[in-house]
């Protein structure tokens, strides 16, 4: 869908007005709309609700951001940026979107295909 977020069935979701320090690591998809600081791992969608606030590690195949994101990523597929979203940091990715009102600063590495970052069995179990 182009400028349209898809929509998959949220399988964890921190909502507004919650905050978390820590390690997170999942698979399917997850939402945050509150406070997150830590690092961020998983097979799948993480979507940065508006009004969230995450300065963090991720390493996920795609994400979502309608929030404030402060931190290193490196994404698999594929990263989109929707207004009023910002992303401030380091970006590796295979495809990136930045919608108009949205807002980049860092630096970005895209690869002609998706990047494979090894995460332990272990850890997504």
């Amino acid at each position: 869908m182009i400028g349209k977020k898809k929509i998959e069935e949220v399988k964890a979701f921190l909502g507004r007005g919650t905050e978390f320090e820590g390690k997170l690591i999942f698979t399917g998809s997850v939402r945050i709309d509150g406070k997150f600081s830590g690092e961020i791992a998983g097979g799948g969608t993480l979507n940065i609700g508006e009004g969230a606030h995450i300065e963090a590690d991720i390493f996920v195949d795609s994400i979502l951001i309608s929030g404030d994101v402060y931190g290193n990523l490196e994404i698999k597929k594929r990263a989109e940026i929707f207004s009023p979203g910002k992303l401030n940091g380091s970006l590796k990715t295979f495809s990136l979107v930045v919608h108009e009102g949205a807002f980049f600063e860092g630096t970005c590495r895209m690869k002609t295909e998706p990047l494979i970052r090894a995460v332990e069995k272990e850890e997504i179990a």
